[in-house]
């Protein structure tokens, strides 16, 4: 079917569910799933309001993908968000046999600088510590001196468990790469503290009541929970930016970003670059101090 020389597919719920399981199939992480799920969702919820529904489904073509792109623009949404979103949706297109309604990603040098309403410092970071033991939940603080001792992802914080601690490091499987982590001294004790008065001899060290490992959600709702106490911007306090702050210190001490790249389980330097972007207010302490400006 042609409409306005662009080939319309109709798209039908069952393909989501099939594209979703292809993804774990490829051993996709459990993140990486629900963000193109949630990205693809919102995609298709948002075209069958604009265009009347098809029989079976909803009609997409380039034209509808143009037509998205540009309603997140108008948005306000920030490049890398557009473009994460685009990613999402242009996968599922691929898989589908789809490329003809493939969109290209909006442009964006590469920045030199981070806003600094999104910057962690160390101080603040040992402010949300406070915070969290002034609560009693010391698992939290634990949690986040854990993440941010070793530079974990959130999402790996399940493989913190009594045999690693035991063993003193981690071994992580995640994205069809294995990696270790070693558990500093200082932070192996307080693992180990924190186990033997919980109870807990074996399985992830942070666990729910039944056992389970935390979710990153219930991680994130509860780092949130102590913006007001810490008197820290809610922009700044993430799992994530405990990452960037490990990342940062790490390589203020050795210099070494291909080491911090393995690190942090990076495949590319590139990636760990981001990392390591300074805030706009160092950015410019550094042009001053090349002082031509008379």
């Amino acid at each position: 079917m042609e409409k306005r020389g662009t080939i319309q597919h109709i798209f039908i719920p069952e393909m989501a569910e099939s594209y979703k399981t292809r993804m774990l199939k490829d051993e996709k992480s459990p993140a990486t799933i629900e963000k193109y799920c949630r990205d693809i969702c919102a995609f298709i919820s948002w075209a069958a309001k604009e265009r009347p529904a098809a029989k079976h489904g909803v009609a997409v073509d380039k034209e509808m993908m143009l037509a998205w792109r540009n309603h997140l623009q108008q948005s306000g949404k920030n490049p890398s968000t557009i473009n994460g979103k685009l990613s999402s949706v242009n996968s599922l297109l691929r898989y589908l046999g789809w490329e003809d309604c493939q969109v290209r990603f909006l442009k964006v040098q590469r920045r030199l600088f981070r806003e600094h309403s999104r910057q962690l410092g160390k101080d603040e970071y040992n402010r949300l510590l406070a915070a969290a033991e002034a609560k009693g939940d010391m698992r939290l603080r634990l949690l986040m001196e854990t993440i941010c001792a070793t530079g974990i992802r959130v999402s790996e914080t399940s493989y913190i468990t009594a045999e690693a601690v035991e063993k003193g490091w981690a071994q992580i499987a995640l994205k069809g790469k294995i990696r270790t982590i070693l558990l500093p001294g200082k932070l192996r004790r307080k693992l180990k503290k924190y186990a033997h008065s919980r109870g807990i001899l074996s399985g992830p060290i942070f666990c729910t009541h039944s056992g389970k490992a935390m979710a990153r959600r219930q991680i994130w709702a509860k780092m949130k929970s102590l913006c007001k106490a810490a008197g820290v911007a809610a922009t700044k306090v993430f799992p994530h930016n405990l990452r960037h702050l490990f990342a940062v210190s790490f390589y203020r001490v050795s210099k070494d970003i291909v080491r911090l790249a393995d690190v942090l389980g990076h495949s590319s330097i590139e990636t760990t670059r981001i990392y390591l972007v300074s805030t706009g207010e160092e950015h410019v302490k550094q042009l001053d101090r090349l002082g031509l400006v008379s």
